[in-house]
């Protein structure tokens, strides 16, 4: 379960173009950061995805990808144009296809690396949906299969695409725009495929057509009541509306921390059920998913940073800046879904599973640092864009001054012998968790 949002120039206080995503997936599905530079390829030659191959373009484009390890397409990323695109799962009346095909994010890495506009990506998804269609099991530890939709965004514009097998219907963005694990294009759209209207009339899910709507007549109702996709959608919704013409990095960084209830006395195992923008995994199968990355972008014409956590819990987790022209910070070994305290994400998980512990008094002292950290990092960042150069010491100095507060931070949770009230099937799911990644400690 994920969440994808963007602010259009004009309703952001620096005047560009703004993105934002947390990816949820299972607990020890480790998140990575990486940069695939552009490349000339043979006329004829394929690439293989995730489980297909499809034939290749002659040239592809440097991007930016934050992906589960195991997968070859990416849950969010950004390219050298400056298209960035983040994708949802969502459920539909329409089966879906459990043979090897493309899925979500295959789509995804694929328009990054052929489109230079935000229009040109939604092109090469649809086409590319209409042509081969999606399909696959898309899990880790147990199958999952779902259709997609995607936001799409550049420096000036952005485009919302909603899928359900090969149909699809895009909604070109006004302002600011979210999206979650529902449909959410209604009767109000400005593209779509061509036979859309005639598929839902003749499944009986719309009498008529002029009463047509694509959320309503599309959406399974168990799944995606479950996934609980409208209220994220909505609470990123009203956020990023009542800020429109205010909204900056950090309140983008924020909401990708939010939680429902405040955050003095959130708890993240009060409930089996529900889910946050900042999802904290529980007992399965409802609440089987965790933040496990998180990004955010500012579009600009000129620049783009994009700031990263290489890290799951963004309420618990800095974004570095990073850039495609620079590269990315050494971030450790190859991930995997097995511990390895080397990689940041794992030696971030020492981190995050102590604090879930006793969330409410161990998170308190993360939170204060990372605060300080993380304001410290954007006053610095404007005077830090000059050249390549100034760029790379910049993001190398913040993933090493991060990295260090976090040893020390860990060091802070582990001296805590102070047991919480934490809940008993909490407890069992996460030492779960902690077995299958061979962790070195178990849930107090």
């Amino acid at each position: 379960m994920c969440d994808t949002f963007v602010v259009l120039p004009q309703a952001a206080l620096a005047g560009r173009t703004l993105f934002a995503k947390n990816t949820d997936r299972d607990p020890n599905e480790a998140h990575e950061v990486v940069v695939i530079p552009s490349a000339d390829h043979p006329v004829g030659s394929q690439v293989k995805c995730t489980y297909v191959e499809i034939p290749q373009v002659t040239h592809t484009y440097s991007v930016l990808l934050a992906k589960p390890f195991w997968i070859w397409g990416a849950e969010m990323g950004a390219n050298e144009h400056g298209v960035a695109i983040g994708n949802e799962a969502v459920f539909t009346r329409i089966p879906c296809r459990k043979e090897p095909g493309l899925i979500g994010m295959d789509f995804l890495r694929l328009a990054l690396e052929r489109a230079k506009t935000a229009w040109d990506a939604l092109q090469v998804i649809t086409q590319l949906l209409e042509k081969y269609g999606q399909g696959g099991n898309c899990g880790y530890n147990h199958p999952m299969y779902y259709h997609n939709s995607f936001l799409i965004a550049d420096p000036k514009e952005a485009w919302v695409l909603e899928t359900a097998d090969i149909h699809w219907v895009a909604e070109k963005v006004k302002d600011v725009r979210s999206i979650s694990n529902a449909l959410t294009i209604g009767n109000q759209f400005d593209l779509a495929s061509t036979d859309l209207v005639n598929y839902a009339v003749d499944h009986g899910w719309c009498r008529q057509r002029e009463k047509f709507h694509f959320a309503r007549d599309y959406s399974d109702f168990l799944y995606t009541t479950f996934a609980d996709g409208k209220q994220r959608q909505a609470c990123t919704a009203s956020a990023l509306t009542s800020q429109k013409g205010n909204i900056t990095i950090k309140q983008m960084m924020d909401l990708l921390r939010h939680h429902r209830q405040d955050v003095s006395w959130f708890k993240p195992d009060r409930a089996l059920i529900g889910a946050d923008v900042c999802m904290h995994a529980s007992m399965g199968p409802i609440r089987g998913s965790q933040s496990v990355g998180s990004m955010v972008s500012d579009l600009g014409t000129d620049l783009q940073t994009h700031w990263v956590t290489g890290t799951s819990a963004p309420c618990l987790s800095i974004f570095k800046p990073v850039w495609l022209d620079t590269g990315i910070p050494d971030m450790g070994p190859q991930l995997t879904g097995t511990f390895n305290p080397e990689s940041l994400w794992w030696q971030h998980e020492i981190l995050h599973r102590y604090v879930i512990g006793n969330y409410q008094a161990r998170s308190r002292a993360v939170r204060q640092v990372y605060n300080d950290l993380q304001n410290q990092y954007l006053t610095e960042w404007e005077a830090s864009t000059a050249s390549p150069e100034s760029r790379r010491n910049f993001s190398e100095e913040c993933f090493r001054t991060s990295r260090m507060e976090l040893s020390k931070l860990i060091e802070q949770v582990k001296s805590d012998r102070h047991p919480g009230s934490t809940m008993f099937y909490y407890k069992q799911a996460w030492n779960h968790y902690n077995q299958q990644a061979k962790f070195p400690f178990q849930i107090d």
